[in-house]
């Protein structure tokens, strides 16, 4: 909740989607063998949410946005939500079992690394030499994000496909497209079209490995665009167990090593976490489907002006048109994928809806 802005107009960039009545749409001379969409949906509902995760696999990531966004600062690695709002990223991925995972995330001139390896749980960041003892809270601890949609900390196919598999309804066409490559694998492309005329998202591409099913590639084109406005999928990957030398972490010689909870890892500003939990309380989500909107309490006031993050937000701010009607007064914020609202009266709404949606929502 403390990213603001980036945080809740990427967490609308997947909104929701559904599927009524499914018809398949099977073109051209597939190499793998025809199934419907009603059959993959469930393959890939059924890949994404089995037990003990996906097969032991191994793989490189590339997450790449262009909404339309100003060139945004550096936001001191990749590891930032801010940087991922732009550009493209590359994430390194092994994955043994549900206890045996790296995620490293490089940056220009450093890496950091979050190693699983059984009851042991390390954060690496090779830019500030700290190697980070992580406590993982029990499950009985974890929390639901209220809004089931995808945040730029979601860094793989897999947990942005199941965004989407979750939220599938009536208010979706599904199809599905000749076999296409991802990675150096053939894979199935289910097709998803919104059906409400005031969402900014034309469709969703999900490739599914034609083997496994599991999410390769999900790409979201916005109207009016032909290329895809987000996207993240593998460049490579294998899936075989990846080698227990990938899991093993030491700490280097001369590190500084340290013990934290994992909700530490990302410690807000001083005196700024009561009023995290405080606005996460007051989130609320108006309507359902391509046209959800978050609407969520938002202030600057007490942000220190020279942060990455205050500069970051000013730049977008500046690009901002002012806007008013019945509900009061603020500044709108379009991108090809997202449209924001920051009103006078401190509220954020947020969704992948074009403006006169956000401005009928601002005045319920």
């Amino acid at each position: 909740m403390r990213w603001g802005v980036p945080i809740a107009a990427a967490a609308v960039i997947g909104a929701a989607v559904g599927a009524g009545p499914v018809i398949a749409a099977v073109s051209g001379e597939p190499v793998l063998p025809e199934r419907t969409a009603e059959q993959l949906l469930a393959d890939a509902a059924a890949a994404v949410k089995k037990a003990g995760g996906p097969p032991p696999m191994s793989g490189t990531v590339q997450q790449t946005a262009s909404l339309g966004l100003p060139a945004l600062p550096a936001q001191g690695g990749a590891a930032s939500p801010l940087a991922l709002l732009s550009g493209s990223h590359e994430v390194k991925v092994w994955y043994g079992a549900q206890d045996r995972l790296r995620i490293a995330l490089p940056g220009q001139m450093s890496e950091t690394n979050l190693i699983v390896n059984g009851d042991q749980t390390w954060y690496w960041d090779s830019g500030t030499n700290t190697a980070t003892k992580v406590k993982l809270p029990a499950k009985s601890e974890q929390r639901k994000e209220p809004l089931a949609t995808p945040s730029p900390t979601d860094l793989t196919p897999q947990q942005v496909a199941e965004t989407f598999l979750d939220r599938v309804n009536e208010d979706t066409g599904v199809s599905v497209t000749n076999t296409a490559e991802v990675a150096g694998r053939s894979v199935y492309q289910l097709v998803l079209t919104p059906k409400a005329q005031s969402s900014l998202v034309k469709e969703v591409r999900l490739a599914l490995d034609g083997e496994n099913y599991q999410p390769l590639q999900v790409q979201v084109f916005a109207k009016g665009s032909a290329e895809p406005a987000f996207q993240v999928g593998f460049t490579q990957v294998t899936f075989s167990p990846p080698a227990e030398e990938n899991f093993a972490f030491t700490p280097p010689a001369g590190a500084k090593v340290e013990e934290k909870d994992f909700g530490q890892l990302s410690e807000p500003p001083a005196g700024h976490d009561k009023e995290a939990e405080k606005a996460a309380e007051q989130l609320k989500v108006i309507g359902k489907g391509w046209t959800s909107v978050a609407v969520l309490p938002f202030k600057q006031d007490g942000q220190d002006a020279n942060s990455r993050e205050a500069q970051t937000a000013k730049l977008i701010l500046d690009q901002a048109t002012p806007v008013s009607g019945a509900w009061g007064s603020g500044k709108m914020i379009k991108t090809k994928l997202v449209t924001a609202l920051l009103t006078d009266d401190g509220r954020l709404l947020a969704g992948a809806v074009t403006p006169d949606e956000l401005v009928k929502v601002a005045g319920q």
